[in-house]
């Protein structure tokens, strides 16, 4: 405790002006964290200057070199040592921080390269003369001349060879070029219309290549979506395109059967800007939370695109999060956008299964060594097949049971035809046959009839005998006080009791006997962390899907032809009935071509 504290010096500190190359070390630890930060701000640079071609060439995992060469406007050579200064954008003028309509707008992200890297620009405009500048460790070179096409090329070699200290902070070459292949698929889904190439020039290969398409927007996109993402995506996810008060939501999401084992596949963009937001990436997880199981995650491409004074993009160093004005109505527009396109999707379920199907009933191949000496001849086997039979026409089929032919097999999920193993309803369609997991389908079945019916007549609340008094901060009073309203429809009934304190009168019937303090407290950190609070939404749901599974069809019940009829007609007219409760598919379409391919039909 008597240990001199080194923060505090015995004499008066002296306040210094910091040199230039020291601020744009400084700025560079901000902007440039890896070797993808530096990819992302010398793409988002070709991308302001209306490149139609970006060609990004690294080696080394992008520490020994990163070269982005593009055929945008280009600079003139008077321009080029401007450009190595700090502040110094053609993106702004300053006189509107919130109308920011580019990728770039601070002007720190060459002068911060050239301060910790070896920086060479090579650039030319239209109906001027190529020019070269070098920056080494902040040090600039002259203005040379230089044999260049219209566009500007870009070359940074050793990077942080200036500041060798944040070298050992970056991962191995593989991981960082991973990093750079992210940022770079990002960017290439903002802008369908440009045409991208990364190459690994270590491994001389591309590692991503995208051609510029062509068509309208949401052709385009889908084109591209399908082409960095993979046609599976696209092939199961929905088109999303709505507006609400001034803000557009676009793009595609994916079919809650087509879901992935990480949080992997989701691409969020605002104003055509890729952003990692927690803000966004909790609502796409909110749209999802009533049709996946806690260990899977959706899949999406979303655009959010509105006025730019209606979002600040300079919250972050690297402009990855924004701060919307409203963002209660962007997170309100993303839930239920997607939940209403989910539900509108119906019984549909990702042909991702059904492949998944086929590949664990396609046998595998095997080589067999035929004794010709050994086996019996020809005759010997029709005589031992004729004497057998009688009891293989008179064996019985205890796992399968069947019913006259009806219904109709022009409707998606066909006609029922026959149930096997007490679980499995075999329907036939005009194309091919569905399985159907008969529990799984009555629970989801149920479990949105009951969430119709609480909808309807609202969620019943009991009171307490004596509420129970939770203290509080001031600041988390004021914050739960707020949302008491939509707390209340949910059957949570909450009033103040004083500044650091609050009253919980009456708490959610479904919910039986509750912790109140706990369920508040998670409520709280929920708000804190996201704005809003979907937790006592999402444990009524929960109850309610107990309540589905306990109340559905059993396994082992033996239906009627009718019965099963019945079941695939309900399924056909209720929404999200392709996937349980917990995002597992309810049923398996086989088309006839693939089931002919299993046996060496075709």
């Amino acid at each position: 405790m008597n240990a001199a504290n080194p923060k505090i010096s015995p004499a008066p500190p002296v306040i210094r002006q910091l040199d230039d190359a020291t601020a744009n070390r400084i700025a560079a630890g901000e902007v440039v964290e890896r070797p993808a930060s530096a990819v992302k701000e010398l793409v988002e640079n070709a991308l302001d200057a209306g490149a139609r071609r970006i060609r990004v060439d690294v080696a080394g995992g992008g520490k020994v070199l990163i070269r982005v060469s593009d055929d945008g406007h280009g600079m003139t050579p008077s321009d080029l040592p401007l450009a190595l200064s700090r502040h110094a954008t053609s993106k702004i003028d300053g006189s509107d921080l919130l109308d920011i309509r580019s990728f770039g707008f601070r002007g720190e992200a060459l002068p911060s390269l050239g301060a910790v890297a070896r920086l060479t620009i090579s650039t030319r405009a239209e109906g001027h003369e190529g020019a070269q500048i070098t920056v080494a460790g902040g040090a600039v070179g002259p203005v040379r001349p230089a044999a260049q096409n219209r566009g500007t090329q870009v070359e940074l070699r050793d990077l942080f060879y200036a500041t060798p200290a944040r070298l050992k902070f970056l991962r191995s070459d593989r991981t960082e070029v991973q990093a750079i292949t992210d940022t770079v698929r990002r960017l290439a889904m903002a802008e369908p219309f440009v045409g991208f190439t990364l190459h690994d020039a270590d491994e001389a290969r591309d590692l991503l290549r995208a051609e510029a398409e062509q068509g309208e927007l949401f052709d385009a996109l889908e084109a591209r979506l399908a082409r960095l993402m993979g046609r599976d995506f696209t092939e199961n996810a929905l088109r999303i395109d709505t507006e609400r008060d001034g803000v557009r939501l676009s793009g595609m999401a994916a079919l809650p059967t087509y879901s992935r084992g990480a949080a992997v596949a989701q691409y969020l963009f605002v104003n055509g800007r890729p952003v990692r937001d927690k803000m966004l990436l909790g609502a796409l997880r909110a749209a999802y939370a009533d049709v996946l199981a806690r260990d899977r995650h959706p899949a999406a491409a979303l655009f959010i695109d509105c006025d730019p004074h209606l979002v600040d993009v300079n919250v972050h160093p690297a402009k990855a999060e924004v701060r919307f004005r409203d963002p209660g109505l962007v997170r309100g527009l993303i839930v239920t956008v997607l939940r209403h396109a989910l539900a509108g999707a119906g019984h549909r379920a990702s042909n991702t299964v059904a492949a998944e199907t086929l590949d664990a009933l396609r046998p595998e191949p095997r080589a067999y060594q035929m004794d010709f000496a050994g086996r019996p001849a020809p005759g010997a086997l029709r005589a031992a097949y004729a004497a057998q039979a009688p009891a293989l026409a008179e064996a019985p089929t205890p796992f399968a049971r069947t019913e006259p032919e009806q219904g109709p097999t022009e409707a998606p999920l066909g006609a029922a035809r026959a149930q096997v193993h007490g679980n499995y309803i075999i329907a036939q369609t005009q194309t091919g046959i569905v399985i159907v997991d008969q529990h799984a389908a009555h629970e989801r079945l149920v479990y949105e009839r009951l969430k119709a019916q609480m909808a309807a007549n609202g969620v019943p609340a009991q009171a307490l005998l004596i509420p129970e008094i939770v203290p509080l901060s001031p600041g988390d009073t004021r914050r739960l006080m707020d949302h008491a309203p939509a707390l209340a429809r949910l059957g949570l009934v909450v009033e103040p009791f004083g500044p650091e304190a609050v009253a919980i009168r009456e708490t959610p019937a479904a919910l039986g006997e509750v912790n109140a303090r706990a369920l508040v407290a998670d409520i709280l950190d929920e708000l804190a962390d996201l704005g809003t609070s979907g937790l006592l939404g999402a444990r009524i749901d929960a109850v309610l899907s107990r309540m589905a599974c306990h109340g559905s069809v059993r396994s082992g019940r033996q239906m009627r032809a009718d019965e099963m009829n019945a079941l695939l007609r309900e399924m056909e007219a209720t929404p999200l009935s392709g996937q349980c409760n917990h995002g597992r598919p309810t049923y398996v379409e086989l088309k006839l071509t693939d089931i002919e391919k299993l046996f060496g039909r075709r």
